[in-house]
């Protein structure tokens, strides 16, 4: 199978399933970040210490939980890429996957000290890249919302839940893997 294709040199590209539309279609644009996110994850994967990975969260290593995240991504892009999703059955990803990131997040919860204060993103390695997936997933729900808005659009009210838990669930990785490693988080204090 050939890597180019030479379809896209005009500007556009084929939906799954559906018609050619430009590159910089909101579509486009909210499977585009999606995939971001992904490679954003497969970056924390790559940086991992060997200590921070094992036993992280319900006696999976953190490796295992991000490489899940990183199926279900790909199964948020397909359906994203797909402009009637269940007529042709692309609606892959389980709401079970929405309950166990919630597990997650009260797991790690319970291990962390209270939040005080407002946080920069930094700490340690793995937390700065938790952090940036973060924000990367922020970005990915605020522009599947926005596609959500257009007309004759799916419903992909499942997938806005899904990015808003992982960007959450982000977030108190970030801190987990600060607390786990004694990395003070970084406060945010107003400048002076």
């Amino acid at each position: 199978m050939k890597i180019y294709t030479k379809t896209g040199d005009a500007g556009t590209t084929g939906l799954f399933a559906g018609p050619r539309v430009y590159k910089d279609s909101p579509r486009i644009q909210a499977y585009g970040t999606v995939d971001e996110l992904n490679a954003c994850l497969g970056v924390v994967i790559a940086a991992l210490p060997d200590d921070l990975s094992s036993g992280m969260l319900h006696e999976s290593s953190l490796h295992q939980i991000i490489r899940g995240i990183q199926s279900d991504l790909f199964c948020v892009g397909a359906e994203l890429a797909t402009p009637d999703p269940d007529k042709q059955e692309m609606r892959m990803l389980p709401n079970s996957r929405i309950e166990t990131i919630e597990q997650w997040i009260d797991a790690a919860e319970k291990e962390l000290p209270t939040l005080t204060a407002f946080i920069l993103p930094g700490g340690c390695e793995t937390a700065a890249h938790l952090h940036l997936a973060r924000t990367i997933c922020r970005r990915s729900e605020r522009e599947v919302v926005s596609l959500a808005r257009e007309p004759e659009v799916a419903d992909y009210s499942q997938l806005v839940v899904y990015l808003n838990r992982l960007g959450d669930f982000l977030f108190v990785l970030a801190r987990l893997a600060n607390f786990r490693t004694g990395h003070n988080e970084p406060e945010w204090h107003k400048p002076s």
